[in-house]
């Protein structure tokens, strides 16, 4: 077993900050260390997307202002009962994917999705991307790739990437839908 697979055993669920947080708004620091730290914040991250369920988690999400995200595209959830009728979650198809400090190269065409957040829970709003990206980052040992996404590939690490610049998905909307939504999603919050 891997270290990104051992996520399922031994990962801590981990608090999921919500807009307006502040740390939602901050831009995030360079990582500059890969240890032991760093790698369990990934385990524990992991965990909690899976978990929540997500297609993506960046760190500023979870209070921590560091330039890294994790994400998965393609895992499957599928809902179950048993015999007593309780219903759980069985997840398959795991290809979790660690993102740090990413920069961008090159985006090309336009692609409208139906875009969810986490830290927004219950909206959900079409928002414009580019079709494909490239980018550049390092993994959990600081070692360099370089990846051409495209499709929900590229949405999701432009919207994680946005988390990495204090950018949440309700910003790359129009002025009156963006103020709609966050005034419905508050008023969810305060009535919680």
């Amino acid at each position: 077993m891997n270290f990104l697979e051992d996520y399922q055993l031994a990962g801590n669920e981990i608090e999921i900050f919500k807009y307006p947080n502040p740390v939602l708004k901050k831009v995030a620091d360079p990582v500059t260390e890969f240890n032991d730290e760093l790698r369990s914040l990934v385990k524990d991250m992991l965990y909690t997307m899976y978990q929540a369920p997500g297609l993506g988690l960046a760190a500023p999400q979870v209070g921590k202002s560091l330039r890294f995200f994790v994400m998965d595209t393609d895992y499957l959830r599928e809902e179950i009962s048993d015999a007593q009728g309780n219903e759980s979650y069985k997840l398959s198809e795991f290809n979790p994917k660690v993102i740090i400090n990413p920069l961008f190269k090159d985006h090309e065409g336009q692609i409208l999705y139906e875009e969810g957040c986490l830290s927004i829970p219950g909206i959900f709003e079409n928002v414009k991307r580019a079709e494909k990206v490239t980018v550049e980052y390092q993994d959990m040992w600081g070692k360099k790739h370089t990846e051409l996404a495209e499709g929900v590939f590229s949405v999701c690490l432009q919207h994680e990437n946005d988390h990495l610049d204090g950018i949440v998905f309700l910003e790359r909307l129009s002025l009156l839908k963006k103020n709609f939504l966050r005034k419905k999603f508050l008023k969810a919050q305060a009535m919680a």
